[in-house]
């Protein structure tokens, strides 16, 4: 992994790899804004890609989803290239979620859902109890099912997100990738959020890949976080020993010191302030 500059060991992760990138280089309008890109994405666990505005995450997640072509390089997922596989055969194994999505307007929660189906339908295979059970089954499991007949568009943000999350739950793809999913909410919502996110990730053994921009948020959850700058990854590893003040200084040239949360054993970024504040403060 030529790209990183610090690598930490994911001895600790769990063991398997159904999505990778492999020297993957990608971007727009033939500037790559990712550039020699490698990164294993570990099975049944949540990842999250931290970095400063226009570092890649985003890009990356697109490139990984096939959203985005790749210029150089290669993503792989159950070891076939995911941008030489079918549209509908990715689609039956990996969901994306985009930053910001904007339901039509009068949508309800359940037809929204229920959109999570179509790479399951078929001219042969139209609606069937089987999807009726998948969007049942997501809205229960996001907790978003006694809003199922309201329009999206009448819900907060966090309500809608839960929503969003629940279309792609019902897409049934072990492979879930969330670009800024917390983007706007308030910080009990995104507690709640990536709470929900965790579970899916353990308790349904599903990988979930998740774009966030609050530090300490994606130190509270990640079990693999990775950090990015300038289109390349610079620090990887569990939580525990990416999240340094280093890494911190070098990817966000912010100067913190780490603390220990006595309660969850997980790091907390506690910014430095200038002395004089420090003492006006008090």
């Amino acid at each position: 992994m030529a790209s990183h500059l610090y690598v930490t060991t994911t001895a600790t992760l769990p063991d398997g790899c159904r999505l990778s990138a492999q020297g993957v280089s990608a971007g727009y309008g033939g500037a790559a804004i990712v550039q020699d890109v490698s990164l294993d994405v570990p099975d049944g666990a949540l990842t999250v890609l931290v970095g400063p505005n226009g570092c890649g995450k985003s890009t990356l997640l697109k490139a990984m989803a096939r959203v985005l072509p790749v210029s150089a390089g290669r993503v792989l997922l159950d070891g076939a290239p995911v941008h030489e596989t079918p549209t509908r055969d990715v689609a039956r194994r990996l969901a994306m979620l985009p930053q910001g999505p904007v339901a039509p307007e009068g949508l309800r929660v359940r037809e929204l859902v229920a959109q999570g189906r179509f790479p399951h339908q078929s001219l042969l295979r139209q609606w069937s109890r089987e999807d009726a059970r998948a969007v049942e089954a997501a809205m229960a499991a996001a907790d978003v099912a006694q809003f199922a007949d309201r329009p999206v568009s009448d819900l907060s943000g966090g309500q809608r997100q839960r929503c969003w999350i629940a279309m792609v739950l019902a897409q049934e793809t072990d492979v879930i990738l969330l670009d800024e999913p917390t983007t706007f909410l308030d910080l009990k919502v995104q507690i709640d959020l990536m709470g929900l996110l965790r579970r899916i990730a353990h308790d349904e053994g599903r990988t979930l890949v998740v774009v966030l921009h609050e530090l300490n948020v994606a130190a509270a959850f990640a079990d693999l976080l990775v950090m990015m700058k300038g289109g390349r990854i610079v620090a990887e590893g569990p939580v525990g020993l990416a999240f340094t003040a280093e890494a911190l200084s070098d990817v966000f040239g912010l100067e913190a010191s780490i603390l220990t949360d006595p309660e969850s054993g997980r790091p907390v970024c506690v910014p430095r302030v200038a002395r004089g504040f420090a003492l006006a403060a008090q």
